[in-house]
């Protein structure tokens, strides 16, 4: 029986993804920044830099000149509630790579730092290893795009609310406009609103169409008193 030589595999260090790599631990007012590079006098050896920015546009523009001069090849920033969208759209108009990353990565690998200096150090080492997973952020097209349908979305929610609290008003001044016009957003309706809103109280006036119930337009105390604007006189 033949004997197998054992392969013998020596360890190595953790193959770098990036060589020039830079994290933002971002904060609401301001940002910490480390980069990690070759060491310049050193070979083989590594040089981190820390430093703070404020999350200003105009800072935040000079940070991405300043790291593009730089050469670095990806930027990680930490997606702490909103306050990441300056440094992220900022720095991807400058023509740099940037990934944004869940806390909850780096924060559940072991060794992370309690503080923000080191924290910066430590997301930017997980950064040139390629152990963190970046989330999507659609482009920029994109994302116009859902802010424009966001927007029309809460407008609609919105116009929802204003009609409902407006029928609430007229159910709380005994005025029944929703049992005699489909909604209330008819001509029709619309038009019995403003005649209450100018001063009319006789059901029969105004144009053709449904017609209110003397209960049901007009009960003393309640719809004559603080739900309608007397006309001026």
């Amino acid at each position: 029986m033949s004997k197998v030589k054992p392969q013998v595999i020596d360890d190595e260090e953790h193959e770098r993804v990036y060589d020039r790599v830079a994290a933002v631990d971002v904060a609401k007012d301001t940002g910490m920044v480390c980069t990690r590079m070759p060491h310049p006098s050193r070979p083989g050896a590594r040089r981190s830099t820390v430093w703070t920015v404020k999350a200003r546009t105009g800072a935040v523009r000079a940070l991405g000149r300043q790291l593009k001069d730089s050469g670095i090849e990806m930027v990680t920033l930490e997606s702490t509630s909103d306050y990441w969208r300056v440094w992220f759209f900022v720095l991807e108009a400058a023509g740099l790579s940037v990934q944004l990353v869940n806390a909850v990565q780096a924060r559940n690998l072991p060794g992370r730092p309690k503080t923000d200096k080191l924290d910066a150090q430590w997301l930017a080492r997980l950064t040139e290893l390629g152990l963190l997973r970046a989330s999507f952020v659609p482009p920029r097209a994109i994302r116009e795009l859902r802010d424009y349908t966001r927007a029309r979305t809460r407008l609609i929610q919105e116009r929802t609310r204003c009609w409902q609290r407006l029928e609430k008003l007229l159910e709380g001044a005994l005025v029944k406009v929703s049992s005699v016009a489909s909604k209330l957003t008819t001509i029709s309706a619309q038009d019995m609103i403003k005649a209450m809103i100018a001063g009319e109280r006789d059901p029969q006036a105004g144009r053709p169409g449904p017609r209110l119930d003397e209960s049901q337009a007009r009960r003393p105390g309640r719809s004559a008193g603080r739900h309608v604007r007397r006309p001026p006189r």
